[in-house]
């Protein structure tokens, strides 16, 4: 088994609870970590053997344009897409914070992390 993270990916994007947020936007940064066998692309060097993490930071691009209220809603809309599209996967952990939140005060972020 081996693990594969895309870690500090950065988005602007229009997720929020309040409708100004859904209009003006804001930064937001997503981690993940992936579990797959590794074994047959460690032997090969062939990226058909491998969990292609580019097609995953693709997926994870497309789904961060897709507005959403909650933070929980984007992070399991990623957890869908990527199991739907990568069968091999085994385990997944994402993490999606929101930059500077609208919470009345100064926050440095606010994260949801799932795990599937």
């Amino acid at each position: 088994m081996g693990k594969i993270e895309l870690e500090g990916m950065h988005f602007y994007a229009y997720h929020g609870h309040f409708d100004a947020e859904q209009i003006v936007g804001s930064e937001f940064i997503v981690d993940l970590q992936l579990k797959t066998d590794c074994s047959k692309a460690g032997l090969s060097d062939d990226l058909k053997d491998a969990l292609n993490y580019q097609a995953v930071y693709t997926l994870i691009q497309k789904e961060m344009t897709v507005k959403s209220r909650l933070l929980e809603h984007v992070a399991n809309r990623i957890l869908d897409v990527l199991f739907s599209k990568f069968p091999d996967l085994k385990k997944a952990k994402v993490k999606v914070s929101k930059m500077n939140p609208p919470m009345g005060g100064e926050i440095e972020k606010v994260s949801v992390t799932l795990k599937r």
